[in-house]
């Protein structure tokens, strides 16, 4: 199971963003004897088709008999495009494994159960599969459920845990910088509060990266006035009005910048879902910690650290997909 669901997420990973609005979603159709028949994923553009109907019609008549593996249940509601679960039932798949339930309030679900009465088994997928089927779908799957973007904290700090060292603009290296525009080019917002705008006067836009989906809006939380020039769009009222109004937009993910103080803020609402921590081999000696001001304990989980360069880059959550 695990090895064709892991093609699926390929799959969808490699079309990363396409569809957007909707979910980015990977499927395989195996067929009797064991082999890939078709592939797929979902299609760009309103009318796209589904990464089932996809994969479905590449493997032709070979699916009949077979096992289709997908990472988002299939849908059965009449959308931009016909229910996936009629294609399935007319393809002659026996088998369907699931990455994932969709977790969509605003449209019916049921695909597992219509597929099911049809004779059809469903499998789901368990363990890390499971995770990362969601994981792949997060902030898309926050948005749909909380009416809010997915946040992402990213922060750079030193090995004795601060977030600026005397005497240099920089915390981390060059390849973290790099990776920090690749995150903002794909994130639909990117914030900061009006300490660091006073600051810093940050752009937020992303540089020397490709950005297929145009920049990001660029967002300063807090009072104003913001400086002459500034291109960013400020943002007063409480968090959870801003995020709610900003999710009503169609902002799906949003990466947080700001200091310690908003980070703070943040996370004592349970606005933060995902932290990004670039650990920098430096010892800074002096100046504002990494969560300053934080009066609450976070648990979190699935912490991963990967080298970026000469930095280790720190991720977890603190709210899982």
């Amino acid at each position: 199971m695990g090895g064709f669901l892991e093609r699926a997420l390929a799959l969808a990973g490699g079309a990363q963003g396409r569809a957007y609005p909707k979910p980015t979603v990977g499927a395989v159709v195996v067929g009797p004897d064991g082999t890939i028949a078709g592939e797929g994923a979902t299609e760009p553009g309103q009318a796209g088709r589904h990464a089932e109907r996809v994969a479905l019609a590449a493997a032709g008549d070979k699916a009949e008999g077979g096992t289709l593996y997908v990472t988002l249940e299939p849908c059965a509601h009449h959308g931009s495009t016909p229910p996936c679960t009629d294609a399935v039932l007319e393809a002659g798949i026996a088998r369907v494994v699931v990455g994932q339930s969709d977790p969509n309030p605003n449209v019916p679900g049921g695909g597992r159960e219509l597929l099911r009465a049809a004779g059809i088994a469903v499998g789901d997928a368990e363990a890390e599969v499971a995770f990362r089927c969601r994981q792949q779908l997060e902030a898309w799957r926050t948005w749909v459920t909380k009416g809010r973007p997915f946040v992402t904290y990213k922060v750079a700090v030193t090995l004795d845990g601060r977030v600026a060292v005397p005497g240099s603009r920089w915390v981390s290296g060059e390849e973290s910088r790099r990776l920090v525009h690749e995150l903002r080019a794909a994130s639909d917002a990117v914030a900061v509060g009006m300490g660091t705008v006073r600051w810093d006067n940050p752009r937020l836009d992303a540089r020397e990266v490709p950005t297929p989906r145009g920049q990001p809006r660029r967002i300063a939380f807090g009072r104003g006035p913001l400086p002459e020039g500034s291109e960013l769009e400020l943002r007063s009222e409480p968090l959870e009005d801003e995020l709610g109004a900003l999710g009503s937009d169609g902002i799906q993910s949003l990466l947080l910048e700001g200091g310690p103080t908003l980070a703070a803020a943040f996370l004592e609402r349970g606005l933060v879902d995902k932290l990004l921590v670039f650990v920098a081999p430096k010892l800074s000696g002096e100046g504002q910690g990494l969560f300053a001001g934080l009066s609450a304990s976070v648990a979190l989980t699935h912490l991963e650290a990967t080298h970026v360069g000469e930095d280790v880059l720190l991720s977890a959550y603190a709210h899982e997909p």
